[in-house]
């Protein structure tokens, strides 16, 4: 049986590519904001004109679920509609993510930014995560045990490193602040039976694969650790 899995920030590179790996393997409630990821899902589908008949990349599609994540309502809708479509949650990825970049003497658009950014990136996992746990997790931590059921926040390499120059100061104050929001989760989430952990890679696909990333999700998801930063770079990975 699938796990189900829900995906935030599903139309992003990451996302899309964790769709395209792995919807063999698990049921995705792939979440977008604007625009809906480039994967099969109910919203779409691959034809090939030359041959109009049933095509493989068909066969596994994920369920595409519009949401402004910023907007309670909206979170709410997420976790309601998964659960009446799947009847459980096995695993959250939240990988939705709205940097913005910039100087902090010179840019006005940076200082603007920092309340959405720490929004999406601490107080929205915060939210659903607390919503999931109400609306399901909550239930029975034995079952929880059994699926052995995870939350996994993707952070950044830049929560621990200064790159100088890339104006990444309150993207990467907020992702420091997910990191230790991971760890405070999964020391309260260990009562009920799921696993918290963070996987923070540098860039990709520039630095290291989008492959590799997905890997570590993987085994982070399949796994028994919890509140760990899993990290990875050019020299592979490493927890902490």
């Amino acid at each position: 049986m699938k796990r189900v899995c829900v995906l935030t920030g599903a139309s992003g590179t990451l996302g899309s590519a964790f769709c395209r790996a792995h919807a063999d393997r698990y049921d995705i409630v792939a979440v977008y904001r604007t625009r809906p990821p480039a994967v099969v899902s109910q919203l779409q589908r691959v034809v090939d004109p030359l041959e109009p008949g049933h095509l493989p990349e068909n066969g596994h599609p994920v369920f595409a679920v519009q949401a402004d994540l910023t907007q309670d309502a909206d979170l709410a809708r997420v976790v309601e509609v998964t659960l009446a479509r799947f009847d459980r949650i096995d695993v959250v990825i939240h990988a939705a993510v709205q940097p913005t970049f910039g100087s902090i003497l010179g840019s006005g658009a940076l200082v603007a930014s920092a309340g959405d950014q720490f929004r999406l990136n601490v107080v929205v996992p915060l939210q659903l995560a607390a919503l999931v746990a109400r609306e399901f997790w909550q239930r029975d931590d034995r079952d929880n045990r059994a699926w052995n059921r995870s939350w996994i926040n993707v952070s950044s390499a830049s929560a621990t490193h200064v790159y100088s120059g890339r104006g990444q100061s309150m993207y990467a104050a907020s992702k420091a602040a997910m990191n230790t929001l991971t760890r405070h989760m999964a020391d309260e989430f260990s009562a009920i039976g799921v696993r918290v952990n963070a996987i923070a890679p540098n860039s990709f696909p520039g630095i290291v694969s989008t492959k590799s990333v997905i890997a570590g999700l993987r085994e982070l998801d399949d796994g028994t650790m919890t509140g760990k930063i899993l990290s990875i770079g050019r020299a592979g990975t490493r927890l902490s």
